[in-house]
């Protein structure tokens, strides 16, 4: 069994025991249930943003521990101060250590679009992000067939939530559905978590401009944004690069003023 196998596994045991415990109707009474979402795809067009999507995590199963003691709320504010188009907040526990509660804290906290990275199996972890606050959902085609995408981005869009599906390699491009507007192509494999910054560019090329691109993993420099600029992207997801530093936000300010 490689890493993602045994996080989709996993994942299917949690949600089944989540169900239990918070069932849908306690999710509904949410004050945000029923909140107007903010639009990733608006915010990344901004011409006065960067495109990047600040990432807030902290360990992966490739990294190990990132930044263990983060604080979700002086990070985040700090992402958005120094010119970030949005954020993603890890919401997994086992393997990213993160929690559902690091999502709610950030949208106290900030007006902006917030992706909730996670990985999604079931309809219910959708309508859970709802109710946390997030405005996008990531959905990733490795581990769900074409008609699942299908039926999880509808009903992603009934709820009033934007739709990140993540590409892996060219076998994937025909899960791509109508119902979705960006497309992420993840530079790490899931299933070794190698990096390989060509993936971005190879991938970009099989897929129509109609769809708004994003590079996610291994973004290290403002040269690696430039370049990608040149294949399409509107967007780059950086968490890492940031989040290993003692303190991210900084880091943030810093490498946006030299994109700039």
């Amino acid at each position: 069994m490689n890493k993602l196998d045994e996080i989709i596994a996993f994942k299917r045991k949690e949600t089944a025991e989540r169900k239990e415990l918070y069932p849908l109707k306690l999710l509904e009474k949410s004050i945000y249930f029923d909140t107007k979402t903010v639009s990733l795809k608006q915010y990344l067009m901004r011409p006065d943003k960067t495109g990047i999507i600040a990432e807030f995590k902290r360990k992966s199963p490739s990294k190990g521990i990132i930044n263990k003691y983060a604080n979700i709320e002086q990070i985040t504010i700090g992402y958005m101060q120094a010119g970030a188009s949005a954020l993603s907040v890890l919401t997994d526990e086992k393997f990213f250590g993160g929690s559902n509660n690091d999502l709610i804290k950030a949208r106290k906290v900030n007006f902006c679009p917030i992706l909730r990275k996670e990985f999604i199996i079931d309809e219910y972890q959708i309508i859970e992000a709802k109710s946390i606050g997030a405005d996008a959902i990531l959905l990733i085609a490795a581990c769900l067939t074409k008609e699942e995408i299908e039926k999880y981005a509808k009903f992603a869009k009934s709820l009033g939530l934007e739709i990140l599906l993540e590409l892996h390699g060219e076998d994937e491009i025909d899960k791509i559905s109508s119902e979705v507007e960006l497309i992420g192509i993840n530079n790490r494999n899931l299933k070794t978590f190698e990096v390989n910054l060509e993936q971005s560019k190879r991938l970009a090329a099989g897929i129509p401009d109609t769809f708004l691109k994003i590079a996610e993993s291994g973004i290290d420099s403002t040269d690696v944004i430039k370049d990608l600029k040149n294949h399409g992207f509107k967007g780059f997801l950086m968490g890492e690069y940031f989040m290993k530093t003692s303190q991210p936000e900084k880091t943030c300010a810093e490498f946006i003023k030299q994109l700039a």
